[in-house]
Protein backbone atom coordinates (compact mmCIF):
# COMPACT_ATOMS: atom_id res chain seq x y z
CA UNK A 1 0.00 0.00 0.00
CA UNK A 2 1.87 3.41 -0.97
CA UNK A 3 0.95 6.58 0.47
CA UNK A 4 2.16 9.87 0.74
CA UNK A 5 4.08 8.26 3.78
CA UNK A 6 5.58 5.46 2.98
CA UNK A 7 7.21 7.54 -0.48
CA UNK A 8 8.50 10.11 2.46
CA UNK A 9 10.07 7.61 4.50
CA UNK A 10 10.58 4.83 2.42
CA UNK A 11 8.34 2.31 3.86
CA UNK A 12 6.33 -0.50 2.91
CA UNK A 13 3.49 -0.08 4.74
CA UNK A 14 1.62 3.07 6.11
CA UNK A 15 2.07 2.38 9.79
CA UNK A 16 4.48 3.73 12.62
CA UNK A 17 5.51 2.23 15.89
CA UNK A 18 5.32 5.72 18.00
CA UNK A 19 8.85 6.86 20.08
CA UNK A 20 7.47 5.38 23.69
CA UNK A 21 10.25 6.45 26.36
CA UNK A 22 11.21 2.77 28.08
CA UNK A 23 9.75 0.82 25.28
CA UNK A 24 10.58 2.06 22.01
CA UNK A 25 14.56 0.77 22.56
CA UNK A 26 16.19 -1.38 19.91
CA UNK A 27 14.71 -4.66 19.63
CA UNK A 28 11.29 -3.22 19.22
CA UNK A 29 12.47 -0.40 16.73
CA UNK A 30 14.07 -2.99 14.55
CA UNK A 31 11.32 -5.53 14.70
CA UNK A 32 9.33 -3.24 13.48
CA UNK A 33 11.16 -1.55 10.75
CA UNK A 34 11.96 -5.18 9.53
CA UNK A 35 7.98 -5.68 9.85
CA UNK A 36 8.16 -3.09 6.65
CA UNK A 37 6.94 -0.48 9.13
CA UNK A 38 8.24 2.82 10.64
CA UNK A 39 9.82 2.14 13.75
CA UNK A 40 10.90 5.15 15.91
CA UNK A 41 13.79 5.05 18.81
CA UNK A 42 12.57 7.01 21.89
CA UNK A 43 16.22 8.79 23.13
CA UNK A 44 14.69 11.11 26.03
CA UNK A 45 15.78 8.71 28.09
CA UNK A 46 18.92 7.83 27.11
CA UNK A 47 22.44 9.68 27.75
CA UNK A 48 23.98 10.67 24.40
CA UNK A 49 26.33 7.84 24.18
CA UNK A 50 23.72 5.53 25.25
CA UNK A 51 21.85 7.37 22.29
CA UNK A 52 24.48 6.73 19.35
CA UNK A 53 24.84 2.93 20.79
CA UNK A 54 20.76 2.46 20.60
CA UNK A 55 21.20 4.06 16.85
CA UNK A 56 24.05 1.57 16.10
CA UNK A 57 22.12 -1.47 17.37
CA UNK A 58 19.05 -0.75 15.64
CA UNK A 59 21.49 -0.08 12.55
CA UNK A 60 23.16 -3.82 13.02
CA UNK A 61 19.55 -5.15 13.27
CA UNK A 62 18.07 -3.87 10.01
CA UNK A 63 19.23 -1.97 7.15
CA UNK A 64 15.54 -0.77 6.66
CA UNK A 65 14.37 2.99 7.87
CA UNK A 66 13.96 4.02 10.98
CA UNK A 67 13.09 7.51 13.12
CA UNK A 68 14.21 8.64 16.25
CA UNK A 69 12.16 11.21 18.84
CA UNK A 70 14.20 13.61 20.01
CA UNK A 71 13.19 16.15 22.95
CA UNK A 72 13.62 19.64 21.25
CA UNK A 73 14.29 20.93 25.01
CA UNK A 74 17.21 19.26 25.93
CA UNK A 75 20.07 20.67 26.91
CA UNK A 76 22.27 18.52 24.06
CA UNK A 77 19.46 18.48 21.43
CA UNK A 78 22.33 19.80 19.06
CA UNK A 79 24.69 17.03 19.81
CA UNK A 80 21.57 14.51 19.42
CA UNK A 81 21.12 15.94 16.19
CA UNK A 82 24.40 15.48 14.88
CA UNK A 83 23.98 12.11 16.14
CA UNK A 84 21.27 11.59 13.79
CA UNK A 85 22.58 13.09 10.89
CA UNK A 86 26.45 11.04 11.32
CA UNK A 87 24.71 7.87 11.70
CA UNK A 88 22.40 8.35 8.77
CA UNK A 89 19.04 8.04 10.53
CA UNK A 90 16.24 8.72 7.91
CA UNK A 91 13.01 10.27 9.99
CA UNK A 92 13.47 12.63 13.23
CA UNK A 93 10.32 13.21 15.37
CA UNK A 94 9.40 15.06 18.39
CA UNK A 95 7.05 15.20 21.18
CA UNK A 96 7.17 18.72 21.78
CA UNK A 97 7.42 21.37 18.69
CA UNK A 98 11.10 21.68 17.11
CA UNK A 99 12.14 25.35 16.13
CA UNK A 100 12.13 26.44 13.17
CA UNK A 101 15.49 26.65 12.78
CA UNK A 102 15.87 22.75 14.21
CA UNK A 103 13.81 21.93 11.27
CA UNK A 104 15.59 23.53 8.91
CA UNK A 105 18.90 22.02 9.82
CA UNK A 106 17.68 18.71 10.18
CA UNK A 107 16.09 18.96 6.44
CA UNK A 108 19.14 20.32 4.77
CA UNK A 109 21.04 17.52 6.07
CA UNK A 110 18.34 15.33 4.38
CA UNK A 111 16.49 13.95 7.67
CA UNK A 112 12.90 13.57 7.19
CA UNK A 113 10.90 15.68 10.47
CA UNK A 114 8.22 14.71 11.46
CA UNK A 115 6.89 16.77 14.98
CA UNK A 116 3.67 14.71 16.86
CA UNK A 117 0.76 17.21 17.67
CA UNK A 118 -2.39 17.57 19.71
CA UNK A 119 -4.06 20.61 18.11
CA UNK A 120 -5.07 22.08 14.36
CA UNK A 121 -3.07 25.17 15.23
CA UNK A 122 0.51 23.14 16.09
CA UNK A 123 -0.06 21.27 12.97
CA UNK A 124 -0.25 24.86 11.23
CA UNK A 125 2.81 26.03 13.40
CA UNK A 126 4.93 23.29 12.57
CA UNK A 127 4.26 22.93 8.63
CA UNK A 128 4.94 26.69 8.16
CA UNK A 129 8.01 25.94 9.71
CA UNK A 130 8.92 23.64 6.98
CA UNK A 131 7.64 20.06 9.13
CA UNK A 132 7.25 17.53 6.35
CA UNK A 133 4.81 15.81 7.84
CA UNK A 134 2.93 15.35 11.29
CA UNK A 135 1.36 12.88 13.34
CA UNK A 136 -1.59 14.28 15.14
CA UNK A 137 -2.79 12.09 18.20
CA UNK A 138 -6.71 12.82 19.63
CA UNK A 139 -7.58 12.27 22.93
CA UNK A 140 -7.61 8.65 23.01
CA UNK A 141 -4.10 8.29 23.20
CA UNK A 142 -2.22 7.65 25.43
CA UNK A 143 0.46 9.77 27.74
CA UNK A 144 -0.28 13.44 27.14
CA UNK A 145 -3.46 14.08 25.24
CA UNK A 146 -6.02 16.40 24.13
CA UNK A 147 -10.08 16.39 25.01
CA UNK A 148 -10.54 16.14 21.37
CA UNK A 149 -11.67 12.76 20.06
CA UNK A 150 -9.35 11.49 16.98
CA UNK A 151 -12.33 11.47 14.82
CA UNK A 152 -12.73 15.09 14.98
CA UNK A 153 -9.22 16.41 15.24
CA UNK A 154 -7.62 14.64 12.40
CA UNK A 155 -10.04 15.76 9.77
CA UNK A 156 -9.77 19.04 10.55
CA UNK A 157 -5.64 18.51 10.73
CA UNK A 158 -5.82 17.63 7.16
CA UNK A 159 -7.78 20.08 5.82
CA UNK A 160 -5.62 22.31 7.41
CA UNK A 161 -1.85 21.00 5.97
CA UNK A 162 -0.68 20.60 2.89
CA UNK A 163 2.03 18.06 3.98
CA UNK A 164 1.29 14.34 4.90
CA UNK A 165 -0.92 14.03 8.59
CA UNK A 166 -0.43 10.48 10.03
CA UNK A 167 -3.32 9.31 12.92
CA UNK A 168 -2.74 8.92 16.19
CA UNK A 169 -4.75 8.22 19.29
CA UNK A 170 -7.45 4.88 19.06
CA UNK A 171 -5.47 2.59 16.50
CA UNK A 172 -5.25 -0.77 16.78
CA UNK A 173 -6.21 -2.57 13.59
CA UNK A 174 -7.03 -2.74 9.59
CA UNK A 175 -10.07 -1.62 9.77
CA UNK A 176 -8.95 1.89 11.73
CA UNK A 177 -6.09 2.39 8.71
CA UNK A 178 -8.86 2.43 6.51
CA UNK A 179 -10.87 5.00 8.53
CA UNK A 180 -7.93 7.17 8.94
CA UNK A 181 -7.23 6.42 5.20
CA UNK A 182 -10.61 7.59 4.46
CA UNK A 183 -10.48 10.99 6.84
CA UNK A 184 -7.29 12.10 4.57
CA UNK A 185 -4.32 10.67 6.25
CA UNK A 186 -1.56 9.04 4.85
CA UNK A 187 -1.15 6.59 7.81
CA UNK A 188 -1.44 5.47 11.22
CA UNK A 189 0.82 5.26 14.52
CA UNK A 190 0.90 3.05 17.21
CA UNK A 191 2.05 3.02 20.78
CA UNK A 192 0.40 0.72 23.12
CA UNK A 193 -0.48 -1.93 20.24
CA UNK A 194 3.50 -2.10 19.47
CA UNK A 195 4.11 -1.96 23.23
CA UNK A 196 1.59 -5.40 23.63
CA UNK A 197 4.43 -6.87 20.92
CA UNK A 198 6.36 -9.97 21.64
CA UNK A 199 9.19 -7.93 20.60
CA UNK A 200 8.65 -5.59 23.00
CA UNK A 201 11.17 -5.50 26.25
CA UNK A 202 8.35 -4.39 28.66
CA UNK A 203 8.08 -7.43 31.27
CA UNK A 204 5.77 -9.91 30.86
CA UNK A 205 4.17 -8.91 34.32
CA UNK A 206 3.42 -5.33 32.97
CA UNK A 207 2.29 -6.20 29.43
CA UNK A 208 -0.56 -9.00 31.62
CA UNK A 209 -1.53 -5.75 33.32
CA UNK A 210 -2.24 -4.17 30.21
CA UNK A 211 -4.17 -7.19 28.55
CA UNK A 212 -6.02 -7.17 31.55
CA UNK A 213 -7.17 -3.82 31.53
CA UNK A 214 -10.88 -2.91 30.26
CA UNK A 215 -11.77 0.34 28.58
CA UNK A 216 -13.04 1.50 32.21
CA UNK A 217 -9.37 0.57 33.40
CA UNK A 218 -8.04 3.49 31.33
CA UNK A 219 -8.08 6.72 32.79
CA UNK A 220 -7.35 10.73 32.62
CA UNK A 221 -5.54 11.99 35.31
CA UNK A 222 -3.51 15.60 36.21
CA UNK A 223 -2.49 13.90 39.54
CA UNK A 224 1.15 13.38 37.81
CA UNK A 225 1.62 16.45 36.79
CA UNK A 226 -1.23 18.96 36.21
CA UNK A 227 -1.52 17.81 32.82
CA UNK A 228 -4.15 15.32 31.18
CA UNK A 229 -2.39 12.21 31.15
CA UNK A 230 -4.42 9.27 29.98
CA UNK A 231 -2.99 5.86 32.02
CA UNK A 232 -3.75 2.92 33.42
CA UNK A 233 -5.40 2.90 36.98
CA UNK A 234 -2.59 1.41 39.18
CA UNK A 235 -2.03 1.93 42.51
CA UNK A 236 0.79 4.39 42.13
CA UNK A 237 -1.89 6.72 40.74
CA UNK A 238 -4.42 6.63 43.56
CA UNK A 239 -1.30 7.11 45.52
CA UNK A 240 -0.12 10.38 43.90
CA UNK A 241 -4.22 11.56 44.03
CA UNK A 242 -4.45 11.02 47.58
CA UNK A 243 -0.88 12.73 48.20
CA UNK A 244 -0.99 16.21 49.93
CA UNK A 245 1.76 18.06 48.86
CA UNK A 246 4.64 18.22 51.52
CA UNK A 247 5.12 13.96 50.36
CA UNK A 248 4.34 14.80 46.39
CA UNK A 249 6.92 17.12 46.49
CA UNK A 250 9.47 15.24 48.14
CA UNK A 251 8.81 12.45 45.91
CA UNK A 252 9.23 14.73 42.53
CA UNK A 253 12.33 16.31 44.04
CA UNK A 254 13.99 12.56 44.29
CA UNK A 255 12.68 11.75 40.53
CA UNK A 256 13.42 14.96 39.15
CA UNK A 257 17.28 14.36 39.98
CA UNK A 258 17.24 10.92 38.50
CA UNK A 259 15.61 12.56 34.89
CA UNK A 260 18.02 15.53 35.35
CA UNK A 261 20.79 13.18 35.02
CA UNK A 262 19.43 11.12 31.95
CA UNK A 263 18.13 13.89 29.76
CA UNK A 264 20.93 16.41 30.25
CA UNK A 265 18.40 19.29 31.06
CA UNK A 266 19.72 21.53 34.02
CA UNK A 267 17.77 22.51 36.84
CA UNK A 268 17.41 26.05 35.61
CA UNK A 269 16.12 24.46 32.97
CA UNK A 270 13.92 22.35 34.22
CA UNK A 271 12.50 25.51 36.73
CA UNK A 272 11.54 27.33 33.12
CA UNK A 273 9.94 24.18 32.30
CA UNK A 274 8.05 24.57 35.26
CA UNK A 275 7.59 28.22 35.36
CA UNK A 276 5.66 27.64 31.83
CA UNK A 277 3.87 25.22 32.17
CA UNK A 278 2.58 26.82 35.80
CA UNK A 279 1.12 30.11 33.69
CA UNK A 280 -2.42 30.25 33.51
CA UNK A 281 -2.81 27.05 35.58
CA UNK A 282 -3.25 25.91 38.95
CA UNK A 283 -0.23 23.49 39.60
CA UNK A 284 1.58 22.76 42.57
CA UNK A 285 5.36 23.03 42.44
CA UNK A 286 5.46 18.77 43.42
CA UNK A 287 3.44 18.37 39.81
CA UNK A 288 5.74 21.26 37.69
CA UNK A 289 8.70 18.71 38.64
CA UNK A 290 6.69 15.52 38.15
CA UNK A 291 6.35 16.66 34.74
CA UNK A 292 10.20 16.86 34.00
CA UNK A 293 10.46 13.53 35.07
CA UNK A 294 7.20 11.50 34.25
CA UNK A 295 9.81 9.29 32.34
CA UNK A 296 11.51 7.92 35.63
CA UNK A 297 7.48 7.04 37.08
CA UNK A 298 7.33 4.97 33.75
CA UNK A 299 10.76 3.37 34.15
CA UNK A 300 9.34 1.87 37.19
CA UNK A 301 6.95 0.24 35.63
CA UNK A 302 8.49 -0.60 31.90
CA UNK A 303 11.56 -1.31 32.81
CA UNK A 304 11.87 -2.70 36.78
CA UNK A 305 7.96 -4.21 36.22
CA UNK A 306 7.07 -2.31 39.69
CA UNK A 307 3.61 -1.31 38.70
CA UNK A 308 3.22 -0.12 42.25
CA UNK A 309 5.93 2.29 41.82
CA UNK A 310 4.97 3.73 38.54
CA UNK A 311 2.79 4.90 35.89
CA UNK A 312 1.96 3.33 33.04
CA UNK A 313 1.01 5.12 30.11
CA UNK A 314 -1.55 3.79 27.64
CA UNK A 315 -4.46 4.28 24.55
CA UNK A 316 -7.95 3.50 25.26
CA UNK A 317 -6.74 0.89 22.90
CA UNK A 318 -5.66 -1.18 25.85
CA UNK A 319 -9.41 -2.23 26.57
CA UNK A 320 -9.35 -3.90 23.49
CA UNK A 321 -6.04 -5.77 23.10
CA UNK A 322 -5.90 -9.49 23.74
CA UNK A 323 -2.65 -11.10 22.32
CA UNK A 324 0.68 -9.91 21.70
CA UNK A 325 2.06 -11.14 18.20
CA UNK A 326 5.37 -10.28 16.71
CA UNK A 327 5.79 -7.25 15.23
CA UNK A 328 5.97 -8.97 11.99
CA UNK A 329 2.49 -10.76 12.74
CA UNK A 330 0.74 -7.18 13.70
CA UNK A 331 1.64 -5.79 11.00
CA UNK A 332 0.67 -8.40 8.38
CA UNK A 333 -2.42 -8.54 10.29
CA UNK A 334 -3.48 -5.15 10.01
CA UNK A 335 -2.26 -4.79 6.34
CA UNK A 336 -4.13 -8.00 5.91
CA UNK A 337 -7.32 -6.64 7.62
CA UNK A 338 -6.89 -3.29 5.82
CA UNK A 339 -6.89 -4.94 2.67
CA UNK A 340 -10.18 -7.31 3.21
CA UNK A 341 -12.11 -4.16 4.41
CA UNK A 342 -11.31 -2.08 1.18
CA UNK A 343 -12.03 -5.45 -0.46
CA UNK A 344 -15.53 -5.54 0.73
CA UNK A 345 -16.66 -2.31 0.47
CA UNK A 346 -19.97 -1.62 -1.31
CA UNK A 347 -18.89 -0.02 -4.77
CA UNK A 348 -19.36 3.27 -5.10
Amino acid sequence: MKTALTELVGVEHPIVQTGMGWVAGPRLVSATANAGALGILASATMTAGEFRSAVREVKSRTDRPFGVNLRADAGDARERVRIIVDEGVRVASFALAPSRDLIAELKDAGVVVIPSVGARRHAEKVAAWGADAVVVQGGEGGGHTGEVATTVLLPQVVDAVGIPVVAAGGFHDGRGLVAALAYGAAGIAMGTRFLLTSDSTVPEAVKARYLAATVRDVTVTTAVDGLPHRMLRTEMVAALERAGRVRALAQAVRHASGFRRISGLSWSAMVRDGLAMRHGKDLSWSQVLLAANTPMLLKASMVEGRTDLGVMASGQVAGVIEDLPSCAELVTRVMSEAAHVLRTLPPS
